[in-house]
This record gives C-alpha cells, sequence and structure tokens, in this order.
C-alpha cells in the first residue's frame, strides 16, 4: 500500500508548503499530494480558493492577487509555493499527485508538467492528475494517469471513472468498502482512499487490499 503524504507531511508541517513536501521526502514517501489554483497565469499549491484558513491572510485568491498570495505566511513562515517551485525542490525524487482545484488547472498543469519531462528531471509516470471537477479533469493531457476524485459513492462511479480515462479512483475513507474496492481493481483501476491518519484506519486499508492512501502523518504508514 502506498502512502501519500497528503498535502504533503502536513499532520506536522503547514500543508501545501515546501517544508511539508521535503519533510515527506525525508520521511521517505515515495509519493505527495497537493492542489493548485491558477491565478495570473501561475499555478499556486494551496487547497482553498481563500486565504483565511491556511494562512495570515484574508479573502479570496482572487482578489488578493498573486502577489498578495506570495506575500502572506502560510505557515511557520512559509510562502505559498508555486508548483514549478515545488518541481525544483523535488528534483524527480518523489511522485506528484496534483489536484487540479481550480478552473482552468487542467492545460497549464499539464504544460508545465510536459516541460519538466522534457527536461529530463522527470518522468511522465512520476505524475498523477486528479479533481472533483471531471470536465476538468478530461482537458487533462492524457499522457498523465488520471485520478477521478469522489466525494459521495455514486452507483457507476467504476464505469464513469473508466469513461473518464481514469486509471486510479480515488474516494473517501468512509465510503471505502471491500465491495467498492474489489469492483474497481477488477475493472482495472488502481483505488486511492483519503485521508486516512489513524492507526486502525490504516491497518484497515491495508487488510481492505487499497492501492493507497492519503495520510496528513505519512510517518504512521511507512515501515519503521
Amino acid at each position: 500500500m502506498i502512502i501519500i503524504g497528503h498535502r504533503g507531511a502536513s499532520g506536522n508541517f503547514p500543508e501545501n508548503t515546501l517544508a511539508a513536501f521535503r519533510q515527506a521526502a525525508t520521511l521517505g514517501c515515495p509519493w505527495v499530494e497537493l492542489d493548485v489554483h491558477l491565478l495570473e497565469g501561475e499555478l499556486v499549491v494551496i487547497h482553498d480558493d481563500q486565504l483565511d484558513r491556511t494562512t495570515t491572510g484574508r479573502g479570496s485568491l482572487e482578489s488578493a492577487g498573486l502577489a498578495g498570495v506570495r506575500a502572506v505566511d502560510a505557515g511557520n513562515g512559509e510562502q505559498v509555493p508555486l508548483l514549478s517551485e515545488v518541481l525544483v525542490e523535488l528534483n524527480g525524487k518523489v511522485a506528484i499527485n496534483v489536484e487540479l482545484k481550480g478552473a482552468g488547472t487542467a492545460e497549464p498543469t499539464s504544460q508545465l508538467l510536459r516541460a519538466a519531462c522534457a527536461a529530463g528531471i522527470w518522468r511522465t509516470d512520476q505524475f498523477l492528475l486528479s479533481a472533483f471537477d471531471h470536465a476538468e479533469l478530461q482537458r487533462a493531457d492524457p499522457i498523465f494517469a488520471r485520478g477521478v476524485l469522489w466525494g459521495r459513492p455514486a452507483p457507476d462511479m467504476v464505469a464513469r471513472s473508466l469513461a473518464l480515462g481514469g486509471q486510479w479512483m480515488n474516494i473517501a475513507l468512509k465510503t471505502a468498502t471491500q465491495a467498492r474496492i474489489t469492483e474497481a481493481q477488477q475493472a482495472g483501476l488502481k483505488v486511492a482512499v483519503y485521508t486516512v491518519n489513524e492507526p486502525c484506519d490504516l491497518a484497515a486499508m491495508r487488510a481492505l487490499g487499497v492501492d493507497a492512501v492519503f495520510c496528513d502523518f505519512p510517518e504512521r504508514g511507512l515501515p519503521a
């Protein structure tokens, strides 16, 4: 079972910051997950479209503008990073699940990742693009694997994930049943479950045979 550092090692470091991604890499995470929004032509790594929860700023990303977003403290003096900066920081050593949070993120994300692969530092199989917005996900370059995110289960979620070109079906912990996982895997999908932090839940997901979990405290699931 792959342990994916959810927004980096976000349980102990400010989420979606270079510090959190560095810590995940230091812990030995094979993968990290992060979120991107498009702002003034740049891909900024932040989960919300508002600054209030994770930074010292207030209001929307759009109202703050790129300079305003870059000026706030994202925790412990960390800056809200650009996706390009995360690529430089991790330098091909840790694979990345990029969640397309904002509108219009699929194409610029694909373009940036293609350039990183063309430079020889990254490989295409080190990226997974995912989204709850399935229309946005369809705009992503199919050379990168797709993770179809589901908040609520749907009776045809496996068929729809496949129709969207998904290789992964990413589901919430509360919806991770053996029947759902088995159905997806038998159809050729890999299953990733979010967000799995408690040791008992990590053990339960291993027992169910899921392929990966998103974890804020990756050290709890990684080999000692």
